[in-house]
């Protein structure tokens, strides 16, 4: 009877990483932030004891940190249970050569409505602070500071470095 070894699939690129040439941190990190900052759209990943979510949200990226306003949803299930997120950032499937995405672990944690931080961000989006506050309930502000970074460009093996690419945020 046949039996899958999660294991070895999951070591996977682990493995094949060892072999592949790395780029310099600094480079790696101008990489990734510039294709942050090419989009705006993510999936966002929670996930509770009963259940998995993964929304697709818009993004604002400020100071390093994700920020996603949103009015609810069954993502905050998750976030109340587990502050552990994913998300995934990535270009239309175009072929193997021509693989573009960004997948990144990172910690969520809730903005308090009109605080300091909330109001930054409000800023950033050009929200004026009037109107949220004309809404039932101000808008809720998740927050995500990354904690890694795996980078995948098939571009990267035209300058000599492998097409798959992590970055563990110090």
């Amino acid at each position: 009877m046949w039996k899958m070894d999660y294991d070895a699939a999951a070591s996977h690129w682990i493995a094949r990483d060892k072999d592949s040439v790395h780029m310099e941190e600094v480079a790696l990190k101008e990489k990734i932030e510039a294709f942050i900052g090419g989009h705006n759209t993510c999936a966002l990943a929670t996930a509770s004891k009963e259940s998995v979510r993964n929304t697709p949200i818009e993004y604002n990226y400020v100071d390093g940190c994700f920020y996603f306003f949103s009015e609810g949803g069954l993502k905050f299930k998750g976030l109340k249970e587990n502050k552990n997120v994913g998300m995934a950032i990535f270009e239309p499937y175009g072929g193997f050569g021509q693989l573009k995405s960004l997948q990144v672990q990172g910690a969520a944690s809730m903005v308090e409505p009109f605080s300091e931080e909330y109001l930054k961000l409000m800023e950033h989006k050009k929200i004026p602070v009037e109107a949220m506050k004309k809404l039932p309930q101000a808008m809720n502000l998740i927050k995500v500071v990354p904690v890694a970074y795996d980078y995948l460009d098939s571009d990267l093996k035209k300058e000599g470095f492998g097409s798959r690419q992590h970055l563990i945020k110090k």
